[in-house]
């Protein structure tokens, strides 16, 4: 059977494991045996395909630009930083006072990687009370390799609205869809705010035209 070549808006399961060009450092993958090659296993982290949509953001620019029109099998792309985690800017390296550090209890030191207000960023020098923090992503101005492998184009209902809570960040229980209808069963409660943004998105990419979220009950303790 011929596959098209997949164009924007396609959810697609791949795997793939992201290197700096300059020396060729494994710093990401979805496959645990090269994870463990290169001592990158994190504790509750899962290891396998993940399913995206192409061209949602869901990839960084350079991957999104390049699955396009491509059909099912291996890749390598190169990536430059443009196009990757761009490149460091100036005014992302901020000076931050001690007491802000003191107020978190945090002894400042270069190379002391840290995150405030949910922003992460690396101390690059102290010197008194003065701490440079550089905020620019670890790997901006480095440009990248991409080992891809595109297993399939999702096209099961289900798998593609699992997939957008997965990326949403969103702790869930399970999903179930039926009939053009998506039940969400969380773990926590998630803003409604949140879940708008979540239900617009899902209307616009999917076929489901109708999202309901609820909280799973917490069982109740044995009280004997």
């Amino acid at each position: 059977m011929e596959i098209k070549n997949i164009k924007k808006g396609d959810f697609i399961e791949l795997d793939y494991t992201g290197k700096i060009k300059d020396g060729n450092v494994v710093f990401d993958t979805t496959e645990k045996k090269v994870a463990e090659e290169n001592k990158l296993q994190q504790q509750n982290a899962e290891y396998k395909p993940i399913i995206i949509c192409v061209g949602e953001g869901h990839l960084i620019k350079g991957l999104d630009i390049n699955i396009e029109g491509k059909a099912l099998g291996k890749y390598t792309f190169e990536i430059e930083a443009e196009n990757a985690f761009g490149k460091k800017s100036g005014d992302l390296l901020k000076l931050v006072p001690m007491k802000v550090f003191r107020q978190q209890q945090i002894n400042p030191y270069p190379g002391l990687e840290i995150n405030l207000d949910n922003m992460f960023g690396i101390v690059r020098s102290v010197s008194g009370g003065r701490i440079i923090v550089d905020f620019n992503h670890p790997l901006s101005s480095r440009d990248l390799i991409y080992d891809v492998n595109i297993k399939k184009v999702v096209t099961e209902e289900k798998e593609k609205v699992e997939s957008l809570v997965k990326l949403s960040g969103a702790h869930y229980d399970s999903v179930a869809v039926a009939n053009g209808k998506a039940l969400v069963i969380l773990e926590h409660e998630v803003p409604v705010d949140a879940q708008n943004a979540f239900k617009e998105d899902l209307k616009r990419l999917t076929n489901t035209k109708e999202v309901t979220f609820t909280v799973k009950k917490a069982k109740k303790e044995d009280t004997k």
